[in-house]
């Protein structure tokens, strides 16, 4: 028989989350490699760790939700887009330590290519601006290296088909 004091926990929602600063795991989430026409949707972020830079709209994966779930959710609350993942392009890690060396962020991302099936591009939710641009013009927009390597990739597995 057990005996003492319990607390009643809340149900497992949102609400409990692991921090994202300093968290005592890596992080699971995604990005969207959106592609219409020859070019890629893009957003500035508005929030650390990478507030300022150009990337593919993405985020966290919820509990309980798939990872498809999660790019579709996410390319919508950051561009209005509706998308459909087509495929995997790649994992990637984002690991950003602190000025002391601690972790501060640390993130495993699924990365998918994803066409457009509805929608106009417009930043939305975190992001603090939203464009249309080719490979050519993401060096000019500072795109960070590893995010470039995933856009390659995605858009070659575009041209050879889904094999």
């Amino acid at each position: 028989m057990l005996r003492g004091s319990f607390v009643e926990l809340p149900p497992l929602t949102e609400e409990i989350r692991t921090p994202r600063e300093y968290p005592s795991r890596p992080l699971v989430g995604v990005g969207a490699v959106i592609v219409h026409d020859g070019r890629v949707a893009l957003v500035r972020r508005g929030n650390p760790p990478a507030k300022g830079q150009w990337s593919i709209p993405g985020g966290l994966v919820r509990v309980g939700e798939t990872i498809k779930e999660a790019v579709v959710r996410e390319a919508s609350e950051e561009t209005s887009l509706e998308v459909e993942p087509l495929d995997l392009v790649d994992l990637v890690e984002r690991i950003f330590p602190d000025k002391d060396g601690r972790i501060q962020y640390h993130y495993v991302l699924a990365d998918y290519v994803c066409s457009v099936k509805a929608g106009v591009l417009t930043a939305a939710s975190d992001v603090s601006e939203a464009a249309w641009a080719t490979l050519d013009e993401m060096p000019g927009l500072k795109v960070p290296r590893v995010t470039i390597e995933v856009i390659k990739k995605a858009l070659q597995r575009l041209e050879r088909g889904f094999s």
